[in-house]
């Protein structure tokens, strides 16, 4: 049950069931619940009946009405043991969660579900967000099954597989010249006009509660138990994010004491303002000019979470690293000749990470270690065109 949102920088507490973006301060609100390991006991109970998809986690999640839900069956994706990988890295204890199998292809489908399900619970007909992709798609289909409009701004540079989701589901696409920054920018120029909600990453509350449901979906895959260390591919970071947020409800209901994974950030070169932060020990991260990278979901230059990432880095003993793009793209063809597995670039950056915190000691090996599949790799042709055109060659 909801207690309150709360700002996520200031402290401000809000009452639950009204509609909001920022606080005043202009950082991201969080939902708060009423939890004790009580509430533990009968959450735990609850997971024995509850449906196969992010919707067991209903008594940690903020719609109160089965009326308001919006659901295309997200959630609950697998974590697969890497065997042939885990044994050419010398990693006994490799995962990966495969977000790939979301109805949409990609891990927005999460954050999107809540926030389209708590626009229906309070009257909201109308949303836009800015996307670099796959939240775009995601917005685009829970907004179609809400019977919602949907308008979506995206970088002209986006994968043409996005573009075409989104207008075959019936969102208004309008594409803008830059980044998503230039996206957020022009959204809200229309927003103001034209009476949509912004449910851009971290504007509104709800998305962070869907994509927390990866961190409950891992404890409760391996057996009760958190793994050692998780590997992320962070744009706006809204997962990440998430994740830490849902490690603190485990301990307040009573299933974890105080151990938490090792949180490790992954970023592009050509986009790495998380990265620059954490090595300058800063608690904020400045933006980054010029973004490039051919992972268009790590195309972000600035992130309004971006000390709530930093704060779950550093508490947990994490890093931030960057990947070259040359790196991520034959990390994408590795994973698919050892485990079978077409991810997109943003997955690649992970096992790019993964080997550059072994080579370095960071990881000795012995650890549980997830890497996060985020997005299938299908929906990057251009890209597994380039990788099979080099192969061949």
């Amino acid at each position: 049950m909801v207690s309150h949102l709360e700002c996520a920088r200031c402290g401000n507490r809000f009452e639950a069931g009204k509609i909001y973006n920022l606080c005043a301060c202009g950082s991201p609100l969080l939902v708060r619940y009423h939890l004790s390991k009580d509430r533990g006991v009968t959450v735990r109970k609850g997971l024995l009946q509850g449906p196969h998809n992010l919707w067991r986690y209903r008594e940690v999640l903020p719609v109160t009405r089965d009326s308001s839900i919006v659901s295309l069956g997200e959630g609950f994706t697998p974590l697969l043991h890497a065997d042939r990988l885990g044994k050419k890295l010398g990693l006994a204890h490799l995962y990966f969660k495969n977000e790939a199998v979301n109805p949409t292809g990609s891990f927005k489908d999460r954050g999107m579900a809540l926030a389209v399900s708590m626009a229906r619970e309070l009257g909201i007909t109308k949303l836009a967000a800015p996307s670099a992709g796959n939240a775009a798609g995601a917005l685009a289909a829970y907004a179609a099954k809400a019977g919602m409009k949907a308008t979506v701004f995206m970088p002209e540079s986006t994968p043409l597989a996005n573009r075409l989701e989104c207008s075959l589901a019936g969102a208004e696409v309008v594409l803008v010249a830059g980044s998503i920054k230039d996206c957020g920018r022009v959204l809200r120029e229309r927003t103001a006009a034209e009476g949509y909600f912004d449910v851009s990453t971290l504007r509104e509350p709800y998305r962070v509660e869907g994509k927390k449901t990866m961190a409950y979906e891992i404890y409760e895959q391996l057996g009760g138990h958190l793994p050692d260390a998780m590997i992320y591919p962070t744009g706006g970071g809204t997962g990440l994010i998430g994740m830490w947020k849902a490690f603190a409800e485990m301990a307040e209901l009573g299933w974890i004491g105080g151990e938490q994974p090792r949180m490790f950030s992954v970023q592009a070169t050509g986009c790495a303002p998380m990265v620059r932060a954490f090595e300058s020990n800063s608690e904020k991260a400045e933006e980054w000019q010029n973004p490039a990278t051919v992972a268009s979901g790590l195309r972000v230059p600035s992130a309004i979470g971006d000390f709530l990432i930093l704060r779950a880095l550093y508490e947990s003993s994490g890093a931030a690293l960057a990947v070259e793009d040359a790196a991520m793209l034959e990390a994408v063809r590795e994973l698919a000749e050892t485990e079978g597995l077409i991810t997109s670039p943003e997955g690649g950056a992970t096992l790019a990470a993964l080997k550059r915190l072994v080579a370095d000691g960071v990881l000795k090996g012995t650890e549980t270690v997830v890497l996060f599949l985020t997005a299938t790799g299908y929906k990057y042709l251009e890209v597994l065109q380039t990788l099979a055109t080099n192969k061949s060659a």
